[in-house]
């Protein structure tokens, strides 16, 4: 469902006529052979496009303008070979949309001590082209990333790396739908929020539907499309005898797969990138969708229980951040705490929706009551998370802005088997402690739901955070409470002056 191998990124790179047409015919050579030396380096999730030099204001508005209508191309990576004076990229600057890196390199690692004259220092001025464009980028308040090092650097190639996936997340974001079926969960506060400033913000959409919407779509599928998923289920997972043909409750695990079925027909119809349910609003359905909702996630869907559309919009961009890399990404609640010992540790689930692509080997498909929702017993995949690292992220409205706050943890193996926990289940350890953590969180006005991925990185996360304007607060092992304190508070006052227009 997410192929980032369709995106690309342009290098776009400044020079100007100063040095005459042989310079700019070798700048030119230069930008093709790094562009299609990136392409080929094996490490990048997007192909890089060597776009002509620029050396006009108009060259640079008309790249930027190109760069906005083409649906492939995520954002661009600016480079000064030469002085490119900066006022020359002030119109192109104003009109872009897509999000630019720029990359402060040279074309050579090392200089040629022996020979090295004035032509080669004309040509070779990236230590200070990047300087003049970088305060044009500054003096326009311009979110951006800075990489510094030679293109063929580990470092740098990571770098971008990290910050391409951001790109084609934001891009992805741009065009996010969103199905709600139902509204929030009744009285809960975090997962509210202003959906018409979180389109302006961010570019996605969220539309609210009946769950009889549903349950029409679930109406059309035909019993052979059951027989089929099911048996797909027998190949995939470890069916528990009662919900295999035969057994007592196989019945309740075809109905699983209608709901699998409809709900997954009803977001292809509607081209939803993601969606959430609410077991508040049950009307027609015969179970809470769990199963579904974890299968749906596994292909790149974004989910939100209890009507958070946010949580649903962050967890489809974490998906789209990660596609292609080892671990998954799944919604997730902190639960209950162990707190017992000198290392306190967070066991994280919840009713039944936490996504496949987490699972420690083979998922097995259980069916338990739940006491929740009011509805017959669902059947849910039933797993640990693998041990590793991970990250957990979440997104609030403040009423004024948009945050984020990101937590870097640890997963662990569980010390004992959770033999009558009924649900997929993550057992962590947050840096740099639960005390510290959960008291940044809860000071920071973190949501209970977040986006968990061992996939994506906190950097990754930083990157799509200024991409998006948003907020960016991270709980690390360098994190100490009354320093986070100061920052909630200077960033309260950097806000209701940005509010301000000062």
């Amino acid at each position: 469902m997410i192929d980032l191998q369709s995106f690309e990124v342009w290098l776009v790179t400044g020079s100007q006529h100063l040095y005459g047409e042989a310079a700019l015919k070798q700048v030119a050579e230069d930008s093709k052979t790094i562009a299609g030396g990136l392409s080929k380096s094996g490490k990048l999730p997007v192909k890089v496009v060597f776009k002509p030099v620029v050396t006009t204001p108009e060259a640079i508005h008309s790249i930027s303008l190109e760069a906005n209508n083409t649906p492939a191309c995520v954002g661009l990576i600016a480079w000064m070979h030469t002085f490119s004076p900066a006022k020359m990229w002030i119109a192109g600057l104003k009109a872009l949309h897509k999000p630019f890196v720029h990359l402060h390199t040279q074309f050579s690692a090392e200089l040629p001590w022996a020979s090295i004259d004035m032509n080669f220092m004309n040509l070779h001025q990236s230590a200070h082209g990047d300087r003049e464009f970088g305060f044009i980028g500054s003096r326009m308040r311009l979110n951006r990333k800075v990489i510094v090092g030679h293109w063929q650097d580990e470092d740098v190639l990571s770098q971008l790396t990290t910050w391409m996936r951001a790109a084609c997340a934001w891009h992805d974001l741009q065009s996010m739908r969103i199905a709600r079926f139902g509204d929030n969960m009744r009285d809960v506060a975090v997962t509210e929020g202003d959906k018409v400033a979180a389109q302006i913000q961010f570019g996605y959409s969220v539309y609210g539907y009946g769950v009889g919407e549903l349950v029409k779509s679930m109406e059309s599928i035909p019993d052979a499309s059951i027989d089929k998923l099911v048996s797909e289920y027998n190949d995939n997972y470890l069916v528990e005898d009662k919900l295999r043909k035969g057994g007592a409750q196989h019945q309740s695990l075809r109905e699983a797969a209608r709901i699998e079925l409809g709900l997954r027909a009803f977001l292809e119809q509607g081209r939803f990138n993601a969606f959430t349910t609410t077991f508040e609003d049950l009307h027609g359905l015969t179970q809470l969708p769990g199963l579904a909702v974890q299968r749906l996630m596994g292909d790149g869907y974004g989910f939100g229980a209890e009507g958070d559309w946010k949580t649903a919009s962050l967890v489809r961009s974490m998906k789209v951040m990660g596609s292609g890399l080892k671990g998954g990404t799944s919604f997730m609640e902190d639960y209950t705490y162990d707190l017992s010992g000198k290392t306190p540790k967070v066991l994280g689930a919840h009713m039944l929706e936490v996504c496949e692509s987490v699972a420690s080997g083979k998922p097995s498909l259980e069916i338990h009551p739940l006491s929740i929702g009011g509805k017959s017993d669902p059947p849910r995949l039933v797993f640990n998370v693998a041990a590793g690292k991970a990250v957990n992220a979440t997104v609030l409205d403040l009423g004024n802005r948009f945050r984020m706050v990101v937590n870097p943890v640890e997963v662990v193996e569980p010390e004992k088997p959770l033999n009558k926990l009924p649900v997929a289940r993550a057992v962590w350890i947050p840096q740099p402690n639960l005390k510290t953590a959960a008291g940044a969180w809860i000071l920071a006005g973190g949501a209970h739901h977040t986006g968990f991925s061992q996939s994506v990185s906190a950097e990754m996360l930083a990157d799509f955070a200024e991409m998006a304007n948003l907020e960016y607060l991270l709980i690390d092992n360098e994190t100490k409470l009354d320093a986070f304190k100061k920052e909630l508070r200077w960033n309260e006052v950097f806000y209701m002056m940005k509010s301000n227009g000062l």
